[in-house]
């Protein structure tokens, strides 16, 4: 089914791929890796990152939802987040080699969602939710400003289940006190897809991130759009400040 407009009351926002440019993060870092192996650099090193990113997506959220259905998926992010700790501990992450390390610098924000975000928020309550740390989130919409336009941030560890489960997209609509179903899960994996499905929300996929057209439509998204940004020339198009139809891919 297309996007309904006039259910919408809030917005719920995935973050990698979605609001962060993490895809690029990596692949700058794989690549950096590549380019010292012996025929592999330049632009080779990072045409064979990226393709190595863009594959690992689904058997890495398969393997979240596999220990989601098990249970496992609170204890194992937790035992992440304890390494990732005790690692960041070595060194000052914005001075530092270490790969987990440097994953503690802000990524950068995709193109145009920050403007986008303080415009809908005039419009919405909004909330993210990720299968991340949250106080990782919060570093990342603080460093951009944007973290008072959110209701709540939903972290791996704010509530029993994960995506693709439906409880932390329930836990942030009690919290902006809207209907489930008045929300719009907005992200760029199945994960996130099927998450908004169970918990009876409409859903938007964007391609700037890890998931592909086929995967999104496949996994039901009632919208794919090229980059999350077009989601303000969807929702409020008079103040688009480019004035133009968002670069929708539609459903088939």
């Amino acid at each position: 089914m297309a996007l309904d407009l006039r259910r919408i009351q809030a917005l719920c926002f995935d973050i990698d791929g979605t609001l962060a440019d993490t895809d690029d993060h990596l692949v700058a870092q794989l690549a950096a890796l590549l380019a010292k192996v012996p025929a592999v650099s330049g632009r080779r090193s990072e045409k064979l990152a990226r393709q190595v990113v863009m594959g690992l997506e689904t058997p890495v959220h398969g393997a979240y939802a596999w220990l989601d259905r098990l249970g496992l998926d609170v204890p194992a992010q937790r035992l992440r987040d304890r390494a990732k700790a005790l690692k960041a501990r070595q060194g000052d992450p914005a001075h530092t080699r270490n790969p987990e390390a440097i994953d503690e610098v802000p990524h950068d924000m995709v193109a145009g969602v920050q403007e986008m975000l303080h415009a809908l928020a005039a419009h919405y309550p909004m909330c993210t939710i990720t299968t991340g740390g949250a106080p990782r989130v919060e570093r990342f919409l603080e460093h951009y400003g944007v973290r008072q336009l959110f209701r709540v941030v939903v972290g791996s560890q704010t509530t029993r289940r994960m995506k693709p489960h439906p409880e932390p997209l329930l836990y942030a609509a009690k919290i902006m006190e809207v209907d489930p179903k008045a929300c719009v899960m907005i992200g760029d994996t199945t994960i996130d897809v099927r998450c908004g499905r169970l918990a009876g929300a409409q859903t938007v996929g964007v391609l700037c991130g890890f998931g592909t057209e086929r995967e999104l439509k496949e996994a039901g998204a009632n919208l794919i759009l090229r980059t999350t940004s077009d989601l303000l020339a969807v929702l409020k198009p008079q103040q688009d400040p480019l004035h133009t139809t968002a670069s929708v891919k539609p459903r088939q």
